[in-house]
């Protein structure tokens, strides 16, 4: 479609239809999985091959259809606006995690520890209880651990996150000044960026697991951590796949240095990744 006045009407296509089915299959399949039944776990699997199936033909028909200059400005002003709502909601997905941390540290364990309390009920329940973070409760839930400290891994870790921002800004001024060389250069350092730090975080796990007794069951201190840093861990995992396609359209000429909103959103969305570590390694590290 050439640039025109004319609204955008999306032609008829099976893969939001395709989306809900997948979805439903693997929730299917998770609850009967979580309920005890064997048959569950395939079922949820077969969901989730629906899923992957899903994404990679309707992105590819997207590609293909903003290759042959079917989308107009007001295609491009809604694909922006439905980026912003889309990392909005994210950013409230990750407060809400926040939140709760901030509920367990500043409001529930004073409480339960009887700080600035003249009544409280710990007295008769949990009189020897200590308001000291990080905690697993009154209940010692999952039994002595260690913390994890903001040194080490999780440091190196944010200069690896903190980097790729660096790289990835880098290679969208080389798609902006047309340098190909530029653009790809800073593409592959970003992802592997990106994935190193998803290795990193994968080899904590496992310390945590088998030598500091922190797990996902190790109380309010455990279900927090893994809460918010496994999720984190997703996100870049998504993100450095979503460049990782980016990267393969860019070695195939897609996008211009005034087109490129494909690029420009990843890349939103890597920062926005960025901004949220840096909140994790502060709350949920450092202090």
């Amino acid at each position: 479609m050439s640039e025109s006045n004319n609204y955008y009407i999306p032609h008829e296509t099976k893969w939001p239809f395709l989306t809900t089915l997948s979805l439903v299959t693997m929730f299917i399949g998770a609850a009967n999985y979580m309920n005890g039944y064997s048959s569950g776990i395939t079922i949820m699997l077969i969901g989730l091959f629906l899923i992957f199936f899903m994404a990679f033909g309707w992105f590819s028909t997207v590609i293909a259809e903003s290759e042959k200059g079917i989308y107009n400005s007001q295609v491009d002003i809604s694909f922006r606006w439905g980026m912003v709502w889309f990392i909005f909601s994210e950013v409230m997905f990750f407060a809400a995690f926040f939140g709760s941390l901030y509920y367990a540290r500043e409001l529930s364990l004073p409480w339960l520890g009887g700080d600035g309390y003249k009544i409280s009920t710990n007295l008769l329940l949990w009189p020897q209880f200590e308001n000291v973070w990080p905690s697993n409760g009154p209940l010692n839930t999952g039994g002595d651990f260690t913390l994890m400290k903001a040194s080490g891994i999780p440091a190196l870790n944010t200069l690896l996150l903190l980097t790729s921002g660096l790289t990835v800004t880098y290679a969208h001024h080389g798609l902006k000044e047309q340098n190909r060389k530029q653009l790809i250069n800073g593409l592959i350092l970003t992802i592997l960026l990106g994935f190193t730090f998803v290795g990193f975080q994968a080899y904590e796990y496992i310390h945590a697991y088998s030598d500091l007794n922190l797990k996902l069951t190790t109380g309010i201190y455990g279900s927090t951590f893994f809460m918010l840093t496994g999720f984190h861990g997703f996100h870049v995992t998504l993100g450095a796949i979503m460049l990782t396609v980016i990267l393969f359209r860019c070695t195939k000429g897609h996008f211009s240095g005034d087109n490129h909103f494909g690029f420009e959103a990843v890349a939103w969305y890597w920062h926005f990744v960025d901004v949220v570590w840096l909140g994790l390694f502060v709350f949920v590290y450092w202090l």
